[in-house]
Order: structure tokens, then C-alpha cells, then sequence
């Protein structure tokens, strides 16, 4: 029951925006009381944090599996991180909508656990970028902290315009954005 009033929440949440979504529209789209919902959580920014946790703890995971692949390089890593990046917004685009969008809507207390893990994202992106230095497969004089904000930027705001049935999928823009990103930090041009 958690699972499917989480679900619903997160489409609910995605059309009407958290503020517009009260308790009552999320427990009358699956037919259960406000008692069902008080059983799983605690208020609506409960909900929400779940649903912003388990959104970046993915990430996080999918993310990790990607650096520890050692035969890889810094350029295929990178390339995975954007595809992992615009496949999650095609698989979850709900999710990925609200994750982005609705963050605002969170008190401080609960943007400090959630924000530390977005750093942590950020920071392997950085390190990614500083390991393609050393290996000399990355121009030496990058600003790898600006560089890293810039490439999730460009992934990242794809929620808002990407169309997973459009004309190009998750990998054709993936490889356009790093196509874009590499011409500008490769080593040798």
C-alpha cells in the first residue's frame, strides 16, 4: 500500500505540483482513508522526502557501479553518468520531475539530508573529471568544480524538455551532450 500511495503521489505531485496535491487527492486516487496515509507517514513532506531519497539514493547506486568499472576511461564513465542521468528521466520521469521541481518544498532540516547527497553525486562527477586529468584524456587547466555543476546542468534540465518518445532517445542525447562536453575538456584540441 506504501509503494502504490507513494506511486500515485509522485504522478499526482508531477500534474498538480506539491503545494496543489493536498492528503485528501492522494488518498482518494487510490481509495483508502487519511488514516491509511498517517500509517506510512508522518505528513505530505514525509512523503516527499521519501520520495526524493529514494530517487537519489538510485542515482547514487547506479552511479557507484559505473565508477567501479576499472577498464573503463574517464571519457566512457562520463558518457555512462549522462546516459544513467537522461535513462532515469526516461524511466522515472515522474520522479525526476518532482525531484527536481518540488525540492523547494522541503523544510531545512530535511534539505540537509538530501542536499549532501546531491554534493556527493556532484563531487564523484568532479573526481571523474580529475582522474581524466591525470590520465591526460582531459585538458589540464579545467575548472573541474564548474565543469561538473555544468554537466549536470545540461542533464539534469532535460527533465523538463526531454521526450523519451521523441525524435532522439536516452543514448542519441546522451552522446550529443557529451559529444558537446568533451570537445571542450579533451586533451589535444
Amino acid at each position: 500500500m506504501k509503494e502504490k500511495m507513494t506511486e500515485n503521489s509522485i504522478r499526482l505531485f508531477e500534474k498538480k505540483g506539491f503545494s496543489e496535491t493536498s492528503i485528501q487527492d492522494i488518498v482518494e486516487s487510490i481509495g483508502v482513508t487519511k488514516g491509511t496515509f498517517y500509517y506510512y507517514f508522518t505528513s505530505k513532506e514525509q512523503l516527499l522526502m521519501d520520495i526524493h531519497l529514494a530517487y537519489i539514493d538510485e542515482l547514487l547506486n547506479e552511479q557507484e557501479k559505473i565508477i567501479q568499472v576499472l577498464e573503463k576511461s574517464c571519457k566512457d564513465k562520463l558518457f555512462e553518468m549522462v546516459y544513467m542521468l537522461l535513462k532515469s528521466i526516461k524511466t522515472k520521469k515522474s520522479s525526476a520531475t518532482v525531484f527536481f521541481r518540488e525540492m523547494k518544498n522541503l523544510s531545512e532540516e530535511k534539505l540537509a539530508q538530501i542536499l549532501p547527497k546531491r554534493d556527493e553525486f556532484r563531487n564523484r562527477i568532479e573526481q571523474l573529471l580529475k582522474k581524466g586529468i591525470e590520465s591526460g584524456e582531459f585538458r589540464s587547466n579545467l575548472d573541474t568544480s564548474i565543469i561538473s555543476f555544468a554537466i549536470l546542468g545540461v542533464a539534469n534540465w532535460s527533465y523538463h524538455w526531454f521526450d523519451p518518445d521523441g525524435e532522439k532517445t536516452d543514448q542519441e542525447v546522451a552522446r550529443i551532450f557529451v559529444g558537446m562536453i568533451l570537445q571542450g575538456i579533451e586533451a589535444g584540441r
